[in-house]
C-alpha cells in the first residue's frame, strides 16, 4: 500500500486499523495468476462533499485527471453506462473505452472497468472509495477541519514481456497523480467555499 499526501496533518483517530478494515471492505479484488494488483491512500485537506463532487463524475474525469483531455458518454450515468476517454499525447495510448460498474452517492465509491482501447490494461478494473477524517488538531490545539481519506485500488493483466512489478510501477504512477491533481483542486475548492462563507456571515 502507498500512502501520499497530506499524512503529517492527519489527526491520528483515523488509524492505520481503520484504513485496513476501509480496504478490507470496499477494496478486495479476485486475483488471476497473471494479474498484478495495488492500493493507494491519499490524505487531502478538503471535506467529502467537495472531493466526491470531483470523483462521482463519471462523464468528466478530466475534471481531476490531468492525462484525459475529452470524455464522452454513452447512457445516462446508470450501472453499465460506458465512456470513450481520449488521452493526451504523452502517453502509450491515445483512447480508453471504460465501463462504470458502482456509483454509491452514500458510501461514497465509484468502481470502472476497462472494455477496450489502444492501450496495454486489459482487464483493468478500479474502485476508490472517500472516508471522512479530521485535519489538523493533534496536540497543539489546533484548528481541525473536515478532511478525506482516498483509496483506490486496481487490478489488471500483467502484459506479455512485462513484470508484475513493472506493471504495477506504471499504473501507481499514473494514480498518483490523478489523487494529486484531485487533492490540490479539491482543496482549492475548500479554500473558496470557506472564504465565501466568511463573506456570508
Amino acid at each position: 500500500m502507498e500512502a501520499n499526501g497530506n499524512e503529517s496533518l492527519v489527526n491520528p483517530n483515523l488509524s492505520q486499523s481503520q484504513e485496513r478494515e476501509f480496504i478490507r471492505r470496499h477494496h478486495q479484488h479476485e486475483l488471476l495468476q497473471n494479474q498484478c494488483s495495488s492500493t493507494l491512500v491519499q490524505h487531502i485537506n478538503a471535506p467529502v462533499h467537495i472531493v466526491w463532487s470531483l470523483v462521482r463524475r463519471f462523464d468528466q474525469p478530466q475534471k481531476y485527471k490531468p492525462f484525459i483531455s475529452r470524455c464522452v458518454v454513452k447512457g445516462n450515468m446508470e450501472i453499465g453506462t460506458v465512456r470513450e476517454v481520449d488521452v493526451k499525447s504523452g502517453l502509450p495510448a491515445t483512447r480508453s473505452t471504460e465501463r462504470l460498474e458502482l456509483l454509491d452517492d452514500n458510501e461514497h465509491i465509484l468502481s470502472i472497468r476497462i472494455v477496450g482501447g489502444d492501450h496495454r490494461l486489459k482487464n483493468y478494473s478500479s474502485i476508490i472509495s472517500l472516508h471522512p477524517e479530521t485535519i489538523g488538531g493533534g496536540g497543539g490545539g489546533g484548528r481541525t477541519t473536515g478532511g478525506t481519506l482516498v483509496i483506490e485500488s486496481f487490478v489488471v493483466d500483467v502484459p506479455e514481456g512485462n513484470t508484475k512489478d513493472e506493471t504495477c510501477y506504471f499504473v501507481e504512477a499514473l494514480i498518483k497523480c490523478n489523487l494529486k491533481s484531485l487533492a490540490d483542486i479539491s482543496e482549492r475548492l475548500a479554500v473558496q467555499d470557506t472564504t465565501t462563507e466568511s463573506e456570508t456571515d
